[in-house]
């Protein structure tokens, strides 16, 4: 089969296309002919981070990356019962581990997977994986019917998927994002927009209940700033919240935490549910073919992207 390596950590120019062997499948384990890929900014980040790479792959290279899929169920393993060849499937693979996505077959957890619905195109379906279970995970048991939430960078692919799924939990939301992207926020169901940069959150707003952190470091700490007592604010970037903020959080009797995503099957199933339901609609921002991996790594690096960025064989 076909796969892109990261042969040595760097630049994007540093994934190229190998020929091996396809995986072998472990009892619980489907092979997923593989014909959609999600890119995320954990994936340029490993790709360029020695740290980060070792504590995924160990002293393990080449590496295979990636983590989001969707694509045909080809074989499974003799304990599978949640699937059948031909089965049309999706999910996020062994995050935070190797998931090693980026080839042409995966070997995949029948427990990470869900089927994709009618209707679903293999490249919206890969696209609702690992930016869509973040923004579940953050807040399906933390938001509810009434609440005043704030979600940063509601343009992007968590902040897109974030926005869909506070309104259906019955949230009042207010995202940020630059003006140029305003109506694609609004068009999500956000009931408020802030230019951040024209207009200065924290200023502006105060007594939410929840805030949906981005960024860390000034924009966390500030995001404290604007919650009730007893609110709570999630950060999926800061794996360190620094005394500063902490501090800050306990004068304001102020939750704060961070959250990493992990890979989970009954999570993706309410994802096809909401997808069913047309609660969630994924937004493709751009689709690379297989052989321009590192024109997609190149165009997450930018910030710009809105949406999800996708890789289709």
């Amino acid at each position: 089969m076909k796969a892109i390596i990261l042969e040595e950590v760097g630049a994007a120019e540093n994934l190229v296309i190998k020929d091996i062997k396809p995986p072998e499948v472990k009892e619980d384990e489907v092979l997923v002919k593989v014909k959609a890929i999600a890119i995320n900014p954990v994936d340029y980040k490993v790709r360029a981070n020695k740290d980060m790479l070792r504590r995924i792959y160990g002293e393990q290279m080449p590496a295979i990356l990636g983590w989001d899929i969707a694509g045909i169920v080809e074989t499974t393993g003799q304990n599978v019962t949640q699937f059948t060849a031909g089965d049309k499937v999706f999910g996020m693979v062994n995050f935070p581990g190797a998931g090693s996505a980026y080839a042409e077959f995966v070997a995949a957890p029948q427990e990470h997977l869900a089927k994709i619905p009618e209707g679903i195109s293999f490249e919206a379906a890969a696209a609702t994986t690992l930016a869509a279970l973040t923004a579940l995970q953050v807040l399906e048991s933390r938001v509810g019917e009434g609440d005043k939430v704030l979600i940063h960078a509601g343009s992007g692919g968590v902040g897109h998927f974030a926005i869909q799924i506070a309104k259906a939990l019955g949230a009042y939301v207010i995202s940020t994002s630059s003006a140029k992207n305003k109506d694609f926020i609004m068009a999500l169901g956000a009931d408020e927009h802030i230019d951040y940069r024209t207009q200065v959150f924290h200023d502006i707003l105060g007594d939410l209940d929840f805030v949906f952190d981005m960024f860390g470091g000034d924009i966390l700490f500030n995001s404290v700033k604007v919650v009730r007592n007893g609110g709570t604010v999630i950060s999926i970037m800061s794996p360190v919240i620094s005394d500063e903020t902490m501090e800050k959080a306990k004068q304001r009797n102020v939750n704060v935490s961070n959250l990493m995503v992990q890979s989970n099957g009954n999570d993706m199933n309410t994802l096809k549910n909401m997808l069913v339901s047309g609660v969630l609609k994924p937004h493709i921002f751009k689709t690379f073919p297989f052989d321009q991996m590192a024109l997609a790594h190149k165009q997450q690096e930018t910030g710009r992207t809105v949406g999800k960025i996708v890789v289709a064989l």
